[in-house]
């Protein structure tokens, strides 16, 4: 039988290892999270003092680039700190913070991968009218459009996930508090919130993976039907690092988000959030600066100013 005490706590497990194993995956997760504040701080400070970089591309990257370092921010802390700690405990009300910004964040990204797609659609395909319709205006639209509609989705799913009520034992085979580890610990009836939660997974996922899906077709058939092989190519690789970081982002997320709850071992779930969470994060800015000419350029000048003035 399930004890049925409510419990107004949880313990996050985390990753139960041995004391080498612990602090070496203390130091990839501490390396981990450096890089990426350091990464994604560099990229906004970039984007916003170079008049270069003053366009809409960049502006959606720096809005990314901030994104992604609350994105690691909601996790790695508490993570960091739980691999030297005794107390385990997370409180509900701050299980349930933790929740609602991580899927907020993630719900955001979504719609602004999204909204970044369109961009390159309407700079590819109406290169000619694309200054006159991505407007400073219609950008700084675009941005509040994706930071508002991922906080209000994930309000709504962490609302009905809230009002359950959750019995012992109250352990939580995770390293931060997700949608289906904390689902798993309810003792009443569910299916209104799991149904809510899928249902809006599908559309925070689904609708904008469209736009971008639909963005890219129009992209590609352009671009083949351009004469220049210089022209193609110049094309192509404006839209590489975006298309890259949105197969990465995408194939994780939908393999979390977008299925019935409860069906996979929580030691693959771990697995998978520590990829979509941790790393992707780091990882998106050295695709963005590998793959992108005029952040490379800029970034070299930079460095050679800054060498040039300690000389």
């Amino acid at each position: 039988m399930k004890n049925q005490t409510t419990i107004d706590e949880f313990i996050l497990l985390g990753f139960s290892y041995g004391m080498q194993i612990q602090t070496l995956l203390y130091l990839v997760f501490l390396v981990t999270y450096m890089v990426t504040i350091t990464e994604n701080a560099i990229i906004i400070f970039v984007v916003k003092r170079n008049h270069h970089l003053q366009k809409p591309m960049y502006y959606f990257l720096g809005n990314l680039s901030f994104l992604e370092i609350w994105y690691v921010s909601v996790t790695l802390p508490r993570l960091l700190f739980g691999f030297w700690s005794q107390n385990k405990t997370i409180s509900f009300s701050s299980c349930m913070t933790q929740l609602y910004f991580f899927i907020s964040l993630m719900c955001t990204e979504c719609v602004l991968l999204a909204v970044m797609a369109y961009d390159r659609y309407l700079a590819v395909c109406h290169p000619l009218r694309y200054p006159a319709i991505m407007t400073h205006k219609l950008c700084f639209q675009l941005s509040i459009l994706s930071w508002t509609g991922g906080f209000s989705i994930s309000l709504v799913k962490v609302s009905f996930i809230s009002g359950l009520t959750f019995c012992g034992p109250q352990v939580i085979n995770h390293f931060f508090c997700d949608i289906s580890p904390v689902l798993n610990l309810s003792c009443t009836d569910m299916s209104l919130a799991e149904t809510v939660d899928f249902a809006l997974a599908l559309v925070i996922l689904l609708v904008p993976l469209l736009i971008i899906i639909f963005s890219y077709c129009c992209i590609l058939s352009t671009i083949l039907s351009m004469p220049s092989t210089q022209g193609r190519r110049k094309a192509f690789s404006t839209c590489t690092s975006h298309f890259t970081v949105v197969i990465i982002f995408f194939s994780a997320t939908l393999f979390m988000y977008a299925r019935p709850r409860r069906i996979h071992p929580f030691n693959l779930n771990k697995i998978v959030s520590i990829f979509y969470a941790v790393f992707t994060p780091a990882l998106n800015p050295l695709i963005y600066c590998l793959r992108n000419k005029e952040v490379k350029e800029v970034l070299r000048k930079i460095i050679v100013a800054s060498c040039s003035a300690h000389r």
